[in-house]
């Protein structure tokens, strides 16, 4: 059966077309949307979030499901002919930590589909050719491993000096002239490059109208972490490894995780050197840094006697990484939550609780649970324990400020809190990932 056979059937073609990119990797490649079956559209529905928002056309993923494999042959058909329009996304503002908002793009489900589709394709390809300290949004990298190689590579160093990079507005000013001319350099095919072509041409809707900015693809479409990744593949990655290595004195660094990215390098002059040249590297290509949030920063271990840690920090991922002492007494890079995930996350969960203090206590108990765990889950590392148990005890209480204001009679106090807690009990803090367990792995 074909629906059987399909998900092996995908897997093995995009193996050839990886390896047909691993074998020639200065090949440009013109013929690939005919991998671009029904197969593969099933793939990527599977792939796809079912639980997002919903685009301009207001389509659910179950809407969408109630005619899949119609809906499926016709989308496969408009993409292989050309007639495929790309509907404008949805524009929404994030909050983020500093009290600014991040303009995030919602495409429809259907746009997200053939996204997801045309994504796992160029996927094959690039993964060939992206470098080791790229981490973001790529199979089998995470976050997390992005963070436990910045930590070996600072304590084998004994510190160092770390430029903090800072791209302002990334995905909504890099250049579509710059990033053609990339794609141009490893993928041609037409069909492909027509249909990515119209998703950056599609526009913006947002308060009743559709613009169409000439630079930038929007944050939040399937496709355009791929595309960010291809365009500071060439910007950044490939000068550091290509230009700014060799003529270092020192041993030198990077890790990027999408356009969250830090410098590292064993000798301040080479630093300061490179510091001096960012700037003019990426406004080649219409980018800007931002003045304040791009620094350096000395991050040399504090000497053998010393008590205290005078030296600065800096933060990555959302975490600060700063030096403390370890459980031996000796100077390690440590870890903590950023002061701005923190207030995010706390502020997240009290907003959660304040709009959800009428449903029954073993609801909210459970929804409070799974978000503890998913905090615990990515910010449950070695060293970081205080401000995990920080987290649970200041999410306790703003749980019960809003029980307490569930009605009139403001009748929910601590003692009575407390016994409710006995029977509906909070996940406790735990720590999820060692660093130590992962050095010691061979």
């Amino acid at each position: 059966m074909a629906g059987q056979s399909g998900p092996s059937t995908v897997s093995t073609r995009l193996q050839q077309i990886a390896g047909l990119a691993r074998r020639a990797p200065t090949m440009v490649l013109t013929t690939l949307a005919h991998h671009i079956d029904i197969d593969l559209l099933r793939q990527a529905y599977r792939r796809t979030r079912k639980d997002g928002a919903t685009g301009v056309d207001g389509q659910s993923a179950e809407m969408y499901a109630a005619d899949l494999e119609s809906n499926l042959q016709d989308l496969l058909e408009r993409f292989k002919s050309g007639t495929y329009r790309a509907p404008p996304v949805r524009r929404v503002h994030i909050p983020k930590g500093d009290g600014s908002s991040r303009p995030i793009g919602i495409p429809t489900f259907e746009d997200k589909l053939l996204q997801r589709a045309v994504a796992m394709v160029l996927e094959a390809v690039y993964e060939q050719d992206f470098l080791s300290c790229s981490y973001g949004f790529r199979p089998g990298r995470s976050a997390h491993d992005a963070l436990e190689t910045l930590w070996q590579g600072l304590m084998k160093m004994s510190g160092a000096t770390v430029v903090e990079l800072d791209i302002r507005r990334f995905y909504d000013t890099l250049e579509l002239s710059h990033l053609r001319s990339f794609l141009d350099q490893r993928v041609r095919d037409g069909v492909l490059r027509r249909a990515i072509d119209k998703w950056l041409k599609a526009g913006v809707l947002e308060d009743g109208n559709v613009t169409h900015p000439d630079k930038g693809t929007p944050q939040g479409g399937v496709i355009s972490p791929l595309l960010a990744n291809i365009y500071l593949h060439h910007v950044l990655d490939l000068w550091f490894e290509r230009e700014v290595q060799p003529r270092m004195r020192g041993r030198a660094f990077l890790i990027r995780y999408a356009d969250d990215a830090v410098l590292v390098f064993e000798r301040e002059e080479d630093a300061r050197r490179v510091m001096t040249v960012l700037p003019k590297r990426f406004g080649k290509y219409g980018l800007a840094l931002h003045p304040e949030k791009t620094r350096l920063v000395p991050f040399k271990r504090p000497l053998k006697g010393a008590t205290k840690n005078t030296g600065a920090s800096f933060d990555l991922l959302g975490f600060t990484h700063y030096w403390g002492k370890s459980r031996k007494g000796k100077w390690v890079v440590a870890r903590k939550t950023a002061k701005s995930r923190f207030r995010r996350a706390l502020k997240r969960v009290a907003d959660w609780c304040r709009c959800n203090r009428h449903l029954p206590v073993r609801v909210q108990t459970r929804i409070l649970g799974q978000k503890l765990r998913g905090h615990y889950g990515y910010f449950g590392i070695t060293g970081n324990y205080l401000q995990l148990a920080r987290f649970y005890y200041e999410v306790r209480d703003k749980w019960r400020y809003w029980l307490d204001r569930r009605s009139q009679q403001r009748h929910m106090q601590w003692d009575r809190f407390l016994r409710l807690l006995e029977h509906h009990p909070l996940p406790m803090p735990r720590v999820a990932r060692s660093v130590y367990q992962t050095a010691a792995k061979p």
